[in-house]
């Protein structure tokens, strides 16, 4: 950022200004803007805290970044409103399954897509703590599913504590397809629900190849709790505009967009 405002700006125009460069650049840094703007920290510290207290983005240590993207669905309704491009992501990503692999599915409106499109005629064993995701593959006559027991999250329909973690921590898998809440290139994998976290890193620990099957809208997002780094992730599949795609290509991720 180049100085190119004065100290006189009236508070209400640089916290405008404040918000069009954190839509711009996806990040910004109390460092800079001070710099930016030509005014103390804590002018900077004021004008961010109570950008955040209006729920406009989000505090973070050093500065500041886009707000959560909470849609307020439930589980059930995002599964019903899965569209043409969810589905035909979520048929390619299955396309990675070979036949004889321990895969692990993460829970998600997605990762059950996924599970949804895999062949009758694969033979795996499937280890996940998502009961919809071990009923989706009740049908298939080879697939071997684990469904790792533990206290049930209503709003995400998936298991987690103790049990749940213990369970996945046991078994080495050769594949995971992991749900994907908000992923920003500098924040990493970010989860709405604290509960969630140490099973995710669980199961990326105990994968050899983690794929990311997600909406362009869920990239650049952050969400309160932090996971891991991007550089977990091998491969993400995503929608062919999502946006800023080189920076998680830089990060060493495979990137694989889809023009539906």
């Amino acid at each position: 950022m180049q100085n190119t405002h004065a100290a006189i700006d009236l508070p209400s125009l640089r916290k405008q200004k404040i918000l069009l460069l954190l839509e711009r650049d996806g990040k910004v840094t109390a460092a800079e803007l001070v710099e930016h703007f030509a005014v103390s920290p804590d002018t900077i510290r004021r004008d961010l805290g109570e950008l955040a207290a209006a729920g406009l983005l989000q505090r973070v240590h050093g500065g500041a970044l886009p707000r959560p993207k909470d849609t307020g669905k439930d589980f059930f309704t995002r599964v019903g409103e899965t569209d043409a491009v969810k589905r035909h992501l979520a048929q390619l990503a299955a396309e990675r399954v070979e036949d004889g692999q321990i895969v692990m599915f993460d829970s998600g409106s997605t990762t059950l897509q996924i599970a949804r499109s895999l062949p009758l005629s694969l033979r795996l064993t499937v280890v996940t703590a998502s009961p919809m995701i071990a009923i989706a593959l009740a049908d298939h006559p080879d697939v071997k599913v684990i469904l790792a027991g533990g206290q049930l999250n209503p709003a995400t329909l998936s298991t987690h504590g103790h049990d749940t973690v213990r369970l996945i921590q046991s078994i080495k898998a050769d594949l995971l397809f992991t749900g994907v809440c908000a992923l920003h290139p500098q924040v990493g994998m970010t989860s709405l629900h604290f509960d969630e976290v140490a099973v995710k890193q669980a199961l990326l620990d105990s994968a050899s190849q983690v794929v990311a099957v997600t909406m362009a809208d869920k990239l650049g997002a952050v969400e309160p709790f932090v996971v891991a780094p991007c550089s977990r992730i091998h491969s993400l599949i995503t929608e062919w505009h999502a946006p800023d795609i080189a920076a998680y290509e830089q990060l060493g991720l495979e990137v694989l967009r889809v023009d539906v």
